[in-house]
């Protein structure tokens, strides 16, 4: 009778056990989804991006007619087939005229302009990427990784309140009150919601191209830096100074293949995240100094802006602006 009542005894201590790691997990879920945040790192991350949203479409508006006119590089015949069996659908498969393409254009830079500095963010966010979604489709064949972030950080910033701090909408809601298209400050959860997206998805962006660069030889013989320093179609600044050490190189290059492989592990942890984004700036940093891509390198910066508490932007901005 004690070893049975012994036994029951146990399996209640492991059951309670169980629900109390199931509780505590849920618990854990519930918090790391819906717990409110603050808008001050989506607030950056929209000034940026909508810059970069007006930049892109002014180089798109500057060779129009070469890339979506009669004469296009791909016509929209081409395009069209491409796109027969997926979702890439655009309107813009069906309009070669000029004027109709500049005007598409112009209301394109004027929503972009409108999410830059905050005005009728929840209305301008949307337009801005769907006007921009219309052209990549148009332009399959001539995008780049700055077009494919650019998107993605648009998309979820759609559903925020990332014009609750730092825009004309902001000063709006303080002159002449509250209203649906005027965000406030206030933590909120979709807030939370769309920071825990962007950074699922920047997690899986590296672990795929730290997994795909482990697919070349040159990556693991350490040589993958030198050749990229080398390339003369994309240098901007000459580094061929560093084949005197080639033990540099190899370091370089292997840092940078396990930092981008493993992002998605170390970024999370407090004691590893900021060197995991001190890293990113490194590795971006470098890119837009080497390599010339700089609206590349400086938009992957700003997307890891999403793993950055908003208090502590809040308390830097208020640093910066406060008078002696």
């Amino acid at each position: 009778m004690n070893r049975n009542s012994e036994g029951e005894a146990a399996k209640e201590m492991a059951s309670s056990a169980g629900l109390g790691f199931g509780a505590k997990w849920l618990t854990a879920w519930d918090q790391f989804w819906f717990t409110p945040r603050q808008p001050e790192s989506l607030a950056v991350i929209r000034i940026c991006c909508g810059a970069m949203l007006v930049y892109v479409h002014l180089i798109w508006t500057s060779m129009l007619e070469v890339f979506m006119g009669k004469d296009a590089w791909i016509n929209a015949d081409t395009i069209t087939m491409i796109h027969d069996r997926d979702w890439g659908w655009s309107w813009l498969y069906y309009i070669d005229s000029p004027t109709l393409l500049y005007t598409h254009q112009a209301f394109a830079i004027t929503a972009s302009l409108m999410m830059t500095l905050g005005v009728f963010t929840r209305v301008a966010i949307p337009v801005a990427w769907w006007l921009t979604l219309m052209v990549c489709h148009r332009m399959t064949g001539a995008l780049f990784g700055l077009d494919q972030m650019i998107m993605m950080l648009a998309m979820y910033l759609t559903w925020s309140n990332c014009g609750g701090v730092w825009s004309l909408d902001a000063w709006m809601a303080r002159s002449r009150g509250n209203s649906w298209m005027r965000p406030t400050a206030a933590p909120t959860t979709c807030n939370n919601v769309v920071t825990r997206l962007i950074q699922l998805h920047l997690c899986v962006i590296y672990v795929f191209g730290g997994l795909s660069k482990m697919r070349g030889e040159m990556w693991w013989d350490g040589s993958a830096m030198w050749f990229s320093i080398v390339n003369f179609e994309y240098q901007s600044l000459d580094l061929t100074w560093l084949g005197q050490f080639p033990f540099l190189i190899g370091a370089i290059t292997a840092v940078t293949l396990f930092w981008e492989t493993f992002y998605c592990a170390l970024v999370w942890p407090k004691l590893t995240r900021p060197i995991t984004l001190l890293m990113a700036v490194f590795v971006h940093g470098g890119i837009c100094l080497a390599l010339g891509m700089w609206t590349f390198g400086t938009i992957m910066i700003v997307a890891n802006i999403a793993f950055i508490d908003p208090e502590l932007i809040q308390r830097l901005a208020s640093k910066l602006v406060r008078r002696p």
